[in-house]
């Protein structure tokens, strides 16, 4: 049933380390941590992707940045209480890693499949030269009955098709994963630089 489970929420990226291990959590004695990985676009702009690795994979102690590594896992969430509401917290779960020589296959470099299912109806849209554009939220099953769930964008024929699903709709998503700077509004006064993630589809089946 596990691996079932491993099948309908595949990732791999291959990027540069760009920060430290900060210190997540533990369980079972086992420690997990955080770090960010920058993986290059086709346009040639960066993905800045958060992986959460075990200490059995790499050696946290180690200095890493910069080098360029293989990772293969999962994409998960999980809700972060704040500011009297839950904020949708995304990242890479590190089942593989593999540090690489610097010369690397960049068109692999970024890959993700999940298996879901619609979970709140799709925001269909235009930009204003005629772009279309649907924003889906797919959950995904994982064990102990828990699930993940992933921001999707879809565009043009893409977009099209997604804005006729309802929800509960079974879907097959391939894509990659890309990062999206935004400005949050606080307050009449305050604003806050952040960062969301969402996979970014190439091919959608129902």
């Amino acid at each position: 049933m596990a691996d079932k489970m491993f099948e309908n929420n595949q990732v791999s990226i291959i990027g540069e380390i760009v920060s430290d291990f900060q210190f997540s959590h533990e369980v079972y004695g086992e420690g997990f941590y955080m770090m960010e990985v920058s993986v290059r676009r086709l346009s040639d702009c960066m993905d800045y992707i958060p992986v959460m690795v075990s200490e059995r994979l790499i050696n946290v102690e180690g200095d890493y940045i910069g080098k360029s590594v293989y990772i293969g896992g999962q994409f998960r969430s999980f809700n972060r209480h704040e500011e009297k509401k839950n904020r949708l917290v995304l990242s890479v779960f590190a089942r593989e890693l593999e540090v690489l020589d610097s010369d690397y296959d960049e068109d692999a470099a970024n890959q993700i499949f999940l298996d879901g299912y619609i979970c709140k109806e799709a925001i269909y849209r235009k930009t204003p030269l005629g772009r279309e554009i649907a924003d889906l939220l797919v959950a995904v099953n994982r064990s102990y009955g828990k699930s993940d769930y992933i921001p999707c964008i879809c565009w043009g024929r893409n977009a099209r098709f997604a804005s006729t699903f309802e929800v509960g709709t079974h879907v097959q998503i391939w894509g990659r994963i890309q990062s999206r700077d935004y400005v949050k509004k606080l307050s009449e006064t305050q604003v806050e630089q952040r960062t969301a993630y969402e996979v970014s589809v190439s091919k959608i089946e129902a």
